[in-house]
């Protein structure tokens, strides 16, 4: 897991429409990143759903919401669709955000290990350093306590 104070790795990743996006291009703009295991399960998309409900809270804290997944641009697309979310989705098959973020670990589910996505969720500064590491968050308030996070700061 990365930590705050850190340098954000830069990325390239297609969105839900094919076309891609960097971390660099919101260069100056507070960006939450996070990182998410698989588009309509049911902790993803009650964590999508969350980011969705505050998207306006948070674009007016100065902040950009992206989710990755490994899911397909065509996934994030239909997800997307389905459940109205207004933010950046971007599609990482490669594991190329994943693995440099440190999400990408070994995880036991019912006895069983398999490497997965930790849900982890990223606050990038303007300067393109990592202000604040939210590991292994919460669906249901990760949203929230970004939300409280930005609020704490006068942003």
């Amino acid at each position: 897991m990365l930590e705050a104070g850190t340098k954000a790795p830069n990325f390239t990743l297609p969105d839900k429409e094919g076309n891609t996006v960097s971390l660099s291009d919101f260069s100056g703009k507070t960006v939450i990143l996070y990182f998410y295991p698989r588009d309509n399960t049911p902790g993803c998309t009650r964590q999508a759903q969350g980011f969705a409900a505050d998207y306006e809270a948070l674009k007016a804290a100065g902040a950009e919401v992206i989710g990755i997944s490994k899911d397909s641009a065509a996934s994030h697309k239909k997800f997307a669709e389905k459940y109205e979310l207004p933010f950046i989705l971007l599609s990482d098959t490669e594991l190329e955000a994943i693995k440099a973020y440190d999400v990408w670990q070994e995880k036991k589910q019912y006895g069983k290990v398999s490497m997965g996505v930790v849900r982890t969720a990223y606050i990038i500064g303007g300067d393109g350093v990592i202000e604040k590491v939210m590991p292994k968050v919460k669906p249901d308030t990760n949203a929230a306590l970004v939300l409280e996070y930005l609020d704490s700061k006068g942003k």
